[in-house]
């Protein structure tokens, strides 16, 4: 079974942080995310751009309407993203705990969404 895990934080608390203590926090990033990929089970890891470049296109009179930025309203936002393959619910929650944002990030609001993934192209 494949899981979609998303990493989300909260701008306003993350955008709080001293300058340094967003570096010591971003810095414990990379061993976590290879100790993580490490198990072979990561089939996709991302982390995701500034929310001022995305775009959002939707279907209106058959062709896509594209409008600027998230379109959804939220405290909270996907800052990063991973599909990882898991034999049975316990093993991906085990995976997903070893991601930064399900260890790290406290005081910038991360948190990690596991989902199921019903259908997967790869």
């Amino acid at each position: 079974m494949k899981y979609l895990g998303l990493a989300y934080f909260t701008p306003e608390k993350f955008a709080a942080m001293a300058p340094a203590d967003v570096q010591a926090l971003v810095g414990q990033c990379p061993a976590l995310d290879e100790k993580m990929r490490a198990t072979g089970k990561v089939l996709v890891s991302a982390s995701l751009g500034d929310a001022e470049n995305w775009v959002t296109l939707r279907p209106h009179g058959g062709k896509p309407q594209i409008s600027d930025g998230p379109y959804t309203e939220s405290k909270e936002m996907v800052g990063g993203l991973f599909i990882i393959e898991a034999d049975s619910r316990e093993e991906a929650v085990r995976l997903a705990s070893m991601h930064p944002a399900a260890q790290l990030g406290e005081a910038g609001g991360w948190a990690v969404e596991l989902i199921p993934m019903d259908f997967y192209l790869g």
